[in-house]
């Protein structure tokens, strides 16, 4: 399966261009199902390994250098962060999994937050699963995909670094990603890399999200 963003009309690259340059903030940090906020707007979260770079795509999507906060440090978003796009779209920044230093409470109560977000958050439209590119999914990744095809969550494989991969080496896991993907009943067919650094995908990942938020208006 190969990333198939060419395939994304002008259009839509001039409509996530325009909906991320506009105003983005931060509205709250949720540690508790109870505190989710509650909202009428299609929203979409992005999950992923520990330092798999969350925040920073995050940040290079809204054109911001600090809107999500970033570190070395792995295990440190401990809460759902919601960030509201331009009063037309929800962000959700999910705690990272797969940190081995991180308390078997703290894990524990983590994987049970976002469990409970998966299954239960209706305005949920799409999870980008952001996957390291240098190395591809890993059994943490497996796991969190198994849990989203059980809640019949759609979810979208998005890869990080990818400037830190030459072009035949990304290719090939894309194609071992997309093979994987096949096999897990609510995962998108379609992978787009990005780079935070160099800006690669970005615009191709404003589209796609930009066009959940145009189907939740017209549809």
């Amino acid at each position: 399966m190969a990333d198939d963003t060419a395939t994304i009309s002008d259009e839509l690259i001039e409509a996530g261009r325009i909906l991320f340059a506009g105003t983005c903030e931060f509205i709250m940090g949720a540690a508790r199902e109870d505190q989710l906020p509650a909202t009428e707007l299609a929203e979409v979260a992005f999950a992923g390994r520990s330092n798999v770079g969350k925040s920073s795509l995050i940040n290079a999507l809204t054109g911001r250098k600090a809107l999500a906060r970033t570190s070395n440090t792995p295990g440190r978003t401990r809460e759902v962060n919601f960030f509201l796009l331009g009063e037309k779209l929800m962000l959700a920044d999910l705690p990272g999994y797969g940190y081995a230093r991180a308390s078997k409470s703290s894990i524990a109560n983590w994987t049970e937050l976002i469990e409970r977000y998966l299954k239960g958050r209706r305005p949920l439209r799409r999870v980008c699963l952001l996957v390291d590119a240098r190395h591809g999914p890993k059994d943490s990744d497996r796991a969190a995909m198994a849990l989203m095809d059980e809640a019949a969550q759609v979810y979208q494989i998005v890869l990080t670094k990818a400037d830190k991969m030459k072009g035949p080496a990304l290719q090939r896991i894309i194609g071992k990603a997309g093979a994987e993907l096949a096999k897990h009943s609510a995962a998108h067919p379609e992978i787009i890399a990005t780079s935070a650094v160099k800006g690669t995908g970005i615009a191709e990942l404003r589209a796609q999200l930009a066009a959940l938020a145009l189907e939740e208006k017209f549809g």
